[in-house]
């Protein structure tokens, strides 16, 4: 069984920062990737930001140069960093990993989080 868990959401003025955490747990052989969505109410769940396992990143457009993803591998922990929040921003956050489960044969899936809230007031 593999479980990620989130924290560090919460309540921040505009301007402000948080700093989201997920750690991944389970039978774990490896990461391929691992990312951060969101979504707001009445909104489709976005993309926020994703990385490889080769340490590659993407963001969304609407929080490039605003928000940085990281990972320490030791941990199985990816992190996603905020930083000039905006009332935009609100949203549940979920992390999302896709995980090598098995090795002989090579098995992965993709995996969520339960969500942590991010409400960004102006």
């Amino acid at each position: 069984q593999v479980q990620l868990v989130e924290s560090g959401g919460g309540l921040v003025q505009a301007g402000g920062s948080l700093r989201l955490s997920c750690a991944a747990s389970g039978t774990i052989f490896g990461f391929n990737t691992m990312g951060w969505y969101r979504q707001a109410p009445g909104n489709q769940r976005e993309l926020v930001a994703v990385i490889t396992s080769g340490g590659s990143t993407n963001y969304a457009d609407s929080v490039k140069g605003r928000f940085a993803i990281s990972r320490e591998y030791a941990k199985n922990t990816v992190y996603l960093q905020m930083n000039s929040l905006k009332p935009e921003d609100t949203a549940v956050y979920y992390c999302t990993a896709e995980i090598v489960t098995r090795l002989i044969p090579r098995v992965s899936a993709r995996y969520w989080g339960q969500g942590t809230q991010v409400t960004v007031s102006s």
